[in-house]
């Protein structure tokens, strides 16, 4: 990436010390560390403009809503949305698919329809549609994958064959294994059959850029605090005329165009689904992350992402009893991997004793791990922040565990 070193000058965790050791942070994947940009912005809110939104009608309380607002704009400007009006506010990806299910499955399924995720998802992909399924007799069908750890397109094509999947909900990038998904057979598809299509965006828009008309999605998701913004702040795009037919979510302040003790009436989108004060502050820093994030642009996040996996693999397939868990020809920078003798918990606190930070477990995705016969695995994944040296800190370092376990 050009410059990576003023890149990494933005992030002052970085300047860090873990256990005496420079910090090696490779948990980005998990949560992603913020630029002093997005650090600045939500500082100056807090110290110069803030004040509740929308409803102020002094200067301050304006003011602060014009900043909150540029975020909507620039989220649609991320996705390439067609009306800022698309972009609904929630705390997260999770929040994004608990509305789904709530206001799209309760709201436009009917008892008998069916939805059909993936092998590969993320809790939060699966347990909204099973509340759902419970509660309002929803099917929920679940597309296998491949060894390889791709989605298995003829098995995935086979469950929308009856007509009866009004939804396709569906990862665009696992968390786990780095596996992008086809994104535009998987709408063709599943538009060909009748069902609307959403992507949980949380990882891929992280690395690569996303236009969700190219992709002819129906509804799209992803979060803040992996795209080097805050926490409790996330996004969910849908088609105006979808999300116009759909009912709330949450009831409350802000969502409402009237209200008495007999009926209310709900505001106009994006309002309807966004009921009492919002992230105020967490808003107007995913606002900087976007800016930060677009002003070095996808084509040198992805090339200098696509170069760290290559390398990643390349060092860690060569150490002795090290498998890489996933083979896909399309995958972004996560890597997960086991070691022989070594549990995933043990690999995870020896590189955190040398000030390298990885992620260990079932990674929000027990049922992923089932089907690769695993209870865990270690994972490293990368940003913009990260070094080939930082790859090859981890390879060395696996390398000495390795020869501490035989």
């Amino acid at each position: 990436m050009t410059d990576l070193a003023r890149i990494r000058a933005d992030f002052p965790i970085l300047n860090e010390t873990v256990r005496g050791k420079k910090l090696v942070f490779l948990d980005s994947a998990a949560s992603a560390q913020k630029p002093r940009p997005v650090i600045d912005a939500m500082v100056h809110a807090m110290e110069h403009q803030y004040a509740n939104i929308h409803r102020g009608l002094h200067w301050m309380s304006e003011r602060t809503t014009d900043a909150y607002e540029a975020a909507r704009d620039a989220a649609a400007g991320l996705l390439n949305a067609r009306d800022r009006h698309e972009i609904i506010f929630t705390r997260n990806s999770t929040e994004a698919m608990n509305l789904m299910a709530h206001s799209f499955g309760r709201g436009m399924l009917k008892p008998g329809q069916a939805v059909v995720i993936s092998a590969m998802e993320h809790h939060s992909n699966i347990i909204p549609w099973q509340m759902l399924r419970d509660a309002h007799g929803i099917e929920l069908r679940v597309a296998p994958i491949t060894d390889a750890g791709e989605l298995d397109m003829p098995a995935f094509t086979a469950l929308l064959a009856d007509g009866k999947v009004g939804l396709v909900a569906i990862t665009h990038m696992s968390n786990v294994l780095g596996t992008y998904t086809p994104a535009e057979r998987i709408t063709q598809i599943a538009h060909a059959r009748g069902a609307k299509v959403m992507f949980d965006g949380s990882q891929a828009i992280v690395h690569r850029r996303i236009d969700v008309q190219a992709i002819d999605a129906d509804f799209y998701c992803f979060t803040g605090h992996k795209l080097y913004g805050p926490t409790g702040i996330g996004v969910l795009w849908g088609r105006r005329e979808l999300l116009d037919a759909m009912p709330p979510f949450m009831g409350g302040g802000d969502m409402i165009s009237s209200v008495s003790y007999e009926r209310s009436t709900w505001a106009e989108v994006p309002h309807k689904f966004e009921a009492g004060t919002p992230a105020i502050i967490e808003g107007i820093g995913l606002k900087a992350a976007i800016d930060y994030v677009q002003a070095i642009g996808y084509d040198a996040i992805a090339a200098h992402e696509a170069a760290l996996t290559d390398h990643a693999l390349a060092r860690l397939s060569a150490i002795e009893g090290i498998t890489i868990i996933g083979r896909a020809q399309d995958r972004g920078g996560v890597v997960s991997f086991t070691l022989d003798r070594a549990h995933a918990h043990d690999i995870a606190t020896l590189l955190d004793r040398q000030g390298i930070a990885v992620r260990a477990g079932h990674h929000c995705a027990e049922p992923l791990m089932r089907r690769l016969g695993l209870d865990s695995t270690a994972r490293a994944s990368f940003g913009i922040y990260t070094t080939p040296d930082e790859i090859d800190a981890l390879a060395d370092t696996l390398t000495k565990i390795r020869e501490f376990f035989a």
